[in-house]
Formats: C-alpha cells, structure tokens, sequence
C-alpha cells in the first residue's frame, strides 16, 4: 500500500518536491522491495564514491604527503560513520517497527526525537575533535604530511559534524520505505562536491587556490546545501514524517531506546576506525608511500562494497516493517533473498577487482612502490568479498530486530583476531603488511560464520 506523494509547487517553473511518501513494505514481493530499495540507496553510494575517487584524483596531483594526509583524516569518517550509524539504525528501526504497526503519530514523535538526539551528537562531535586535531594529525608520517593533514581536517571536522543531521533525516525516512529524497539529496551534493573540489584546490577563476584544504572545504559547502534540502522534506504538515516542534522536548528514556539498538551497530564502525588507526601506526615505518597506498587501495575496496552496504540499508527498514508486523516468516525470507543477492554481487566484483588490481592502481599513482604493494593489497582482499557481504546483511537483520549486541560481539572477536597478532608481528625484522591483509581474511570468515550461527538463535527466539 503506498501512501500518494503530497507535491508543493514552489513556483509554475520549479521543479515539485516529494513531501511525503510511504511504502508498506509487510506485502508483496520481498525481492522486489529489496531490489528497488536497493537501487535507490546504490545512486547515491555510486554519486558518493564518484566524488571519493574525484576527489582523490585531484588531491593526488598534489603529491604523495596531501594523498597520504586525506586518507589519514578520511579515518575520521569511521568515527563518523559510527556515530551516525548508531543514530541511523536506532532511526530506522523504531520507526520502521512504528510504521509496520501503522502508528503514524508514534512514528511522527521518534523522528523528532530523532532529530534533537543527532543535533547533540554532532556538536559534541565537532568540539572534541577540532579539540584533538592537532594531535590525531601527529600520526602523519613526516611534518609535511602533519601539516597538510591539519590543514585537511579544519574543514572536514565541521563538515562530517553537519552530516549527522543529514544521516537522521534520511534514516528516518528509510524506516518508511521512503528511499528516493535521500537519493535526491545525496546525489545532489556530491555533485556540487565534484564541481567545487578542483576549484577550491587549485583556485580555478576567482577563488583561491587552498591545496588539500580546498577538497575538505567543498564537502564542507556540500553537505551544508544537503542539510537544507533535506530539510525541505519535513516541513509540511500533510508529510507522513514532519517537524513538529513540540516534540523536541528531549526524552532520555527514547534517546536509551534507540541508542540501545543503535550503539551496537554504531560500535562496529568505530572498530573499523580502530583498526584503520592501528594499520597507520604499524605503517608508518614504512614511510607516506606505504601510508599513501593503503590509502589508495582501501578507496577502491570501499567503492566496491557499496552495492551490499546498500542493500544492507535496504534489509533493516524491509525487515524492520515485517517485524514489526509480527510477520516471522517474510523476516526470514528477507534474509534469503539479501544472502543470495549480496553473495552473487560480492563475487563477481571480487573476481573483477582481483583482475583488474593493477590498472585501477595505476589511476590514482604512478609511484611504482605505492603500485606494487597496493596490488598486493587488493588481491588478498578481495578473497573475503563474499564473507563481507554476508556479514554486511546479517548485521542488517540484527538491526531489524531491534538487537544489535551479536553483530557488535563478533566484530570485537574480529578485530581481536585481526589486530592482536599484527600487533606482536609487527616487531619482527622481516615484518610485511601483507601479513595484515591475510589476517583481516581470517577474521572476517570467522565473524561471518559466527554472524550466522547467532542469527539463527535470534530467529528462534524472535520469530517463533
């Protein structure tokens, strides 16, 4: 059942804006809801990584220390990524529990608490971190990548401080079924983003030419036309999700309720951003070029996971709505569906990347040290693509129930594995980094086989 767009004319030549849409999902095909949620989740992840790998196209024609110093600051984003995706799926799964319930004015009261609980954690986020700028960018490898490195981050601090706004938005609206203003948003942004970045680096026309700090500068002025936009989406009173002001008094015991959902979930993030940190300290021997090329290469492996991080963003809200329904078996026909897909797309992106290692290598440096190794780097990788995409959709269906401890408990066992002994190895004098990459494949089948044992249990117990 679809709820009609309510459309706003904003003048006899503008373009309509979708002001409010809903999608129940608990009938029809799941595989099509997947696909088609999917789909709209991917041009936006596609726009995304277009303007990541843009991006780092530019920044490359700087030198090897402001390549090096993006991807030390772009370990940020994990941190972000964590905080927002604890707001994020807490979002979409009490609203899509609310929604698949068909409690309208419950799901219209968490998507304002929503909003208050995002605007914390971003101003807490941008005070702590423009606080420790300084020394988080002391984990460059030499002065000029640190300099370069601050430089980068005074711009995107406040940048990703804006996006957990951005992040709540879209989320709630996901919980509805309601994935094209995200897409609309998303995509629109990064276009602006792609225009402005190579303007503001080399001072195209009138603009001054800020270096590695004109590409944070363009996600800064992106996100902040994202932040309006989206706005736009809530402001009528006949929109399915709407502002309404007088349940932004804040309410701690809704705040617990979602972050209980959504800390777990938003702590594997922030492991992730461990694990990155860690992987720069045993690499700055190295020197920048080895720091450079991990860089490089974990750009395109995130680039390739955007197809099942989409459709993991299409799993919770799909199955967060039939859960909510008390419809067990749709619940787990979700999961099926999403496996088959997630394990057929990851394989054959595997196989590609694998062949194809050097040449993409080759378009973001020709440092014949940072090619060599970044090669080595993806073709040891893409051996746990499959794994990951299970694991990324097992966690997707945590979320949907509402308990997200089992996927944060493998990912702490992950990182354990995968951390720990890279650590003691890293004193040994014939020490190689691809020592690392071989024990990131060993943890993710572990966490990946634990992720479906444990999603078992939890359908036994929920679903029965």
């Amino acid at each position: 059942m679809h709820r009609r767009s309510i459309h706003r004319r904003l003048g006899n030549d503008a373009p309509s804006i979708i002001l409010a849409t809903t999608q129940d999902l608990t009938t029809g095909s799941l595989t099509g809801h997947l696909l088609k949620t999917t789909s709209f989740m991917l041009v936006s992840m596609i726009f995304q990584t277009l303007y990541v790998l843009v991006d780092l196209f530019w920044v490359g024609r700087l030198g090897t220390d402001a390549v090096a110093a993006v991807g030390i600051s772009a370990n940020l984003s994990f941190l972000v990524l964590a905080i927002s995706q604890m707001l994020g799926v807490g979002t979409t799964t009490v609203v899509s529990h609310a929604a698949g319930r068909k409690e309208h004015d419950q799901a219209i009261y968490l998507f304002n608490q929503s909003q208050v609980l995002s605007m914390v954690a971003g101003v807490l986020f941008l005070a702590v971190a423009m606080f420790y700028r300084t020394a988080y960018a002391a984990l460059s490898a030499d002065a000029s990548m640190q300099t370069q490195t601050e430089e980068y981050l005074l711009w995107f601090i406040p940048a990703m401080a804006l996006q957990f706004a951005m992040v709540a938005m879209g989320a709630a609206l996901r919980g509805t079924g309601n994935f094209k203003p995200g897409m609309f948003v998303q995509t629109g942004t990064v276009v602006i983003n792609i225009v402005l970045a190579p303007v503001l680096i080399f001072g195209w026309g009138p603009f001054p030419a800020y270096g590695v700090a004109g590409a944070a500068l363009a996600t800064f002025v992106a996100i902040a036309v994202g932040v309006v936009w989206i706005s736009f989406y809530f402001f009528d009173r006949d929109a399915y999700l709407r502002f309404r002001f007088t349940d932004w008094k804040p309410r701690l015991s809704v705040w617990a309720r979602m972050l209980k959902i959504g800390l777990p979930a938003g702590a594997e993030f922030a492991l992730m951003g461990v694990y990155m940190v860690v992987v720069y300290v045993i690499s700055r021997p190295f020197g920048a070029a080895a720091q450079a090329r991990f860089g490089v290469g974990l750009r395109i492996v995130q680039s390739a996971f955007l197809p099942v991080v989409a459709l993991g963003f299409a799993v919770a809200p799909v199955a967060g709505q039939n859960f909510g329904a008390g419809k067990g078996d749709r619940v787990r026909a979700v999961f099926k569906a999403a496996v088959s897909i997630a394990g057929t797309t990851m394989f054959v992106l595997g196989v590609a990347i694998y062949l194809a290692a050097a040449p993409l290598m080759g378009l973001f440096s020709s440092d014949p040290e940072v090619l060599h190794v970044g090669v080595d780097y993806l073709h040891v990788v893409t051996i746990n693509f499959v794994a990951s995409g299970i694991t990324f959709v097992s966690a997707s269906m945590f979320q949907a129930m509402g308990n997200t401890l089992p996927s944060l408990a493998t990912s702490f066992l992950r990182l354990f594995v995968g951390i720990v002994p890279a650590i003691v190895l890293s004193r040994r004098p014939d020490f190689a980094l691809t020592w690392i990459w071989w024990l990131t494949v060993l943890s993710t089948t572990l966490q990946m086989a634990l992720n479906l044992i444990l999603l078992q249990r939890e359908f036994r117990l929920k679903l029965a």
